[in-house]
């Protein structure tokens, strides 16, 4: 059982990373966040009084090898020129990593925190086959550490079985 536990909770982090490099920001300090950011959509509404921009229809937005979809994106700057206090991603929202992505009806990273929420439409989290889904996602960036909470927290994990055998069920389906 220790053993399934270490496994299922590297399996986390690693699905978790996927969204770490997903929203630039000064507290990811990685690779991925030095690179610039491309932000398309159909509508772009700046509201320089309100420290605000909203992009809003299709919109994709890029850095490195981290890509975000959504209906759309706000941006809440801060008072230091150049800040993001807060980045909030709605409707249809999908964060895509290599193998990785995050899916869910809205997403936010708050910089302040350092962390980054999943909510809404069913939160799934995917590497290859594996899954985590529950009501909230959240990844705190500094810790290293994520949480999967609200309701039933489901998590579907595939096995490399050595001997080619089948894994069994058991009575887990029954609980």
């Amino acid at each position: 059982m220790r053993r399934f536990l270490t496994i299922l909770v590297t399996i986390l982090m690693t699905w978790v990373v996927a969204i770490t490099g997903t929203f630039a920001a000064p507290a990811v300090r990685n690779a991925t966040s030095n690179q610039p950011i491309t932000i398309k959509s159909n509508e772009l509404s700046a509201d320089n009084k309100g420290k605000t921009a909203v992009f809003s229809g299709k919109v994709v937005a890029k850095q490195g090898d981290v890509t975000i979809f959504c209906d759309k994106m706000t941006v809440h700057y801060g008072t230091v020129h150049g800040d993001v206090e807060k980045i909030e991603a709605d409707g249809n929202v999908r964060i895509v990593q290599g193998n990785r992505t995050g899916l869910a009806a809205h997403a936010v990273y708050d910089s302040r925190e350092a962390k980054i929420t999943l909510t809404g439409g069913g939160p799934k989290v995917m590497q290859g086959k594996d899954t985590v889904s529950g009501e909230v996602i959240t990844y705190f960036i500094d810790d290293n550490r994520s949480n999967v909470s609200g309701g039933r927290v489901t998590a579907e994990i595939h096995t490399n079985s050595k001997n080619g055998a089948r894994s069994q069920k058991g009575n887990a389906e029954q609980r």
